[in-house]
């Protein structure tokens, strides 16, 4: 009979053992379900959170077009102030550069008063001319050659015409008044010139 009430107890320990076992499961079931849910309802809040209104957008959006405006603003002040600034700076490197030529014309001048040899006077007024021209050339700056070339309106401008001295000159430049310049194969300065009829 010992056997028989120790069969029975390991039984119910056993029943036991399964009933808990089952009651776990149900509770685990129970707190993954109610995870689940509050989950769902997590997701739908923050859905609900993310998706802004039509006048979150519109100030958003506004926000953004203020703040590109004024940085365009600034990009157009800053460009404008240094191209401002390149152009001073160019045109500071171009009189730096031209001093040179003034102070041998002023030479030139303070000599005019004493000197007494004219071809010596004349020669030192030759050399500053080269030395100016040269800087001109430098620079880009080239002649435009017009002597009795044809007259030609994108190079020249017409002052008066004349009775042409030969034939050869009729529609032809007989004289320069004022010499025209290209600055790097643009024209700077048109000829003034005298046409032959």
């Amino acid at each position: 009979m010992a056997k028989k009430s120790e069969g029975t107890e390991v039984q119910k320990n056993k029943k036991t053992n399964v009933e808990e076992e089952e009651n776990r499961e149900q509770v685990q079931d129970a707190v993954d379900q109610e995870e689940v849910t509050a989950g769902e309802e997590e997701t739908e809040e923050e859905e609900e959170k993310k998706e802004p209104s039509l006048e979150e957008k519109l100030a958003e959006l506004q926000d953004k077009y203020l703040r590109l405006s004024a940085e365009y603003d600034n990009f157009r002040k800053r460009t404008l102030k240094e191209k401002i600034d390149l152009q001073k700076s160019a045109n500071e490197r171009l009189l730096e550069a031209l001093l040179p030529v003034a102070d041998d014309f002023d030479r030139a001048l303070k000599s005019v008063e004493e000197a007494r040899d004219l071809d010596a006077l004349k020669e030192g007024f030759n050399l500053i001319f080269g030395k100016f021209s040269g800087f001109l050339i430098q620079q880009g700056l080239k002649e435009i050659d017009a002597v009795h070339k044809t007259f030609d309106v994108d190079l020249h401008e017409a002052i008066t015409k004349i009775p042409a001295p030969t034939k050869k000159l009729k529609g032809k430049v007989v004289d320069v008044v004022q010499k025209g310049y290209y600055l790097n194969e643009k024209v700077l300065r048109y000829s003034k010139v005298i046409i032959g009829e």
